[in-house]
Order: C-alpha cells, then structure tokens, then sequence
C-alpha cells in the first residue's frame, strides 16, 4: 500500500507538534508547513520528527505547492479570527487548488455544533469557517474532544487543590469530556489517514461531573473534596460580561472571560459529546481521569 502523505499547519505548536509525531509513528509521510520566522529550536524539534518542513507566508502559491500530493491536510493552527478565519481558509483554498481530498480543521473542542451562537467568541469562529469548509469540495473531518485535561487546574481550573473543592455553575451531575493532547493527536492521526472518516468524530477520555470528580479526588488523595457551587447559569453569564467589559482583552486567544464561556458551555450540557467515536480506530489506551489528575492533587 502507497504510504499517504499528511500535510499538518500549525505543527510548531503543542498540539500540532503532536499530531505529526504521531502520524510519523503512524507510517505517514508527514510535511510541516512553517514560517521563516519559526525558531530554529522548533524546526530542530520537527526535523529530528523524520518530517519535510515547508516555508510559507500563507500565500497562496506557497502553499499550493505545500499542499500538492498530499491525500490530507490537518490544521492545527490557533489563534483568532485572522488566523482562524484569515490563515486557515488560505490554507483551504490552496488545499482545494492542489486537489487534496481532505481536510481536518482545528476544531479541537466541546461540541460546538450544539451551543448556541454568540455565546462563545471561538466556538462562533470554528462555526464560521465550518460553513466554509462545508462549501469547500472537499471531504472533511472535524476532531471534538472536550476540553484538553489542562483545564482541569490550569485554563478554567474547577479543580482546587488548595482548598479541596471542585468548582460548578449550574448542576453538580453534569457529565464534563476531558481529553488528553496525546489522546487527541493521536486519534486526529488516524482520522487523516482514514479516507472514510465522517463529518464528526466525537472523543472523550474521561467524562465527569463536579460531584464525581470531587469523589475521585478523595479518594485518590486521602483527603475530603467537595462540590463548591459557583452559581447558576445566569449568573455565570452575567460574571462573562462583566469580565468582558473590565477586561477585554482584545488580542488574546484565551483570556479569563473566553475561558468562562468555554466553562458555560460545559456546565450547561449543551457542548457535551455524544455519541463517542473512542472504539473507531482499536485505541484502548485512552487517558483516564484518575491518570488525568493523578499529579494534580
């Protein structure tokens, strides 16, 4: 069998980084589109990957060629609308122009095919260049995997070691998806190499509620967590805008109110993923939450 050859944006990024490397140990010919400003440690990084590195300023020419040969593009690309909206559908149209079947966009998030529009600035972006991408010809395959196991301390943290709590808005049974960056890259590798993949594959590796996630922690930890209600809904929305207000923050990808609505959208139900697509590829060996937060508490 031919060895297909995956061309990944975004790759001297975490995420990106681990996509190619797992679609290296996964047989593929793996080509990186990077800047002539990306550091010479990253490129090092990406070379000892065993992958071309490709230059290119997003324009459409480089990237054509970037793209020629290639059965897949992943975007791993991050940032806000001139790079979601701007970057990425450059890469799209270069993509289509070099005939590449298709396409995996940098979704990477709760379910945002269910949230309402407007509550969420990035989720309102990934929607955007979905509509985009649906009118593109071309198949493609986006990778919704919750919220990365980061958020659990560090980006919206609801895990509080220091005080023993686990912080919710809204209902302390609500079921919250977490996935690890390994997990996700290496599931998204298999999704380019699956010429067949659906419009949406949904993944989780862990799904928890507060009241569950607080009886895990005691128990790995010997020591007594417990549920802390933040509020309701409502009054979660009503802390967004005013954070907003105080703190825009324009320019920033995740700033402390964007993490908030990413929370909203978890803790409502309504970016919950379901059905998972976790048995699709064979892999077993996902990322539990006892192994997620083991060095957490």
């Amino acid at each position: 069998m031919q060895r297909k050859t995956v061309v990944v944006a975004g790759a001297s990024g975490d995420l990106g980084g681990r996509v190619a490397r797992a679609l290296v140990r996964k047989g593929a010919d793996v080509r990186v589109i990077t800047r002539e400003t990306t550091a010479p440690t990253a490129r090092q990084r990406l070379g000892a990957l065993g992958v071309v590195l490709v230059d290119s300023r997003y324009d459409a020419q480089s990237l054509k060629a970037a793209c020629e040969g290639a059965s897949c593009v992943v975007s791993a690309l991050n940032g806000l609308a001139d790079v979601i909206l701007g970057q990425q559908c450059a890469l799209l149209e270069a993509a289509v122009a070099a005939g590449v079947a298709r396409f995996i966009p940098s979704d990477f998030s709760l379910d945002y095919t269910t949230t309402i529009p407007g509550e969420n600035r990035n989720m309102d972006l990934r929607r955007r260049f979905r509509s985009q991408l649906d009118a593109a010809p071309m198949r493609a395959t986006s990778v919704l995997n919750g919220a990365f196991s980061t958020v659990l301390t560090e980006d919206a943290p609801i895990l509080l070691p220091k005080i023993k709590r686990v912080l919710h808005w809204g209902d302390v049974d609500q079921p919250l998806n977490f996935t690890t960056k390994d997990d996700v890259a290496a599931f998204t590798a298999d999704a380019a190499l699956d010429d067949e993949a659906p419009r949406d594959l949904r993944i989780a590796g862990g799904s928890v509620s507060p009241r569950q996630l607080a009886a895990i922690a005691s128990e790995m930890s010997g020591k007594a967590y417990h549920p802390l209600k933040a509020g309701g809904l409502q009054r979660l929305g009503l802390l967004i805008r005013v954070t907003r207000t105080l703190a825009p923050s324009a320019g920033v990808v995740f700033p402390p109110w964007q993490g908030m609505q990413y929370l909203r959208d978890m803790m409502s139900g309504r970016g919950e993923l379901s059905p998972l697509d976790n048995t699709r590829y064979g892999k077993t060996d996902w990322t539990d939450i006892r192994t997620m937060i083991s060095g957490m508490l």
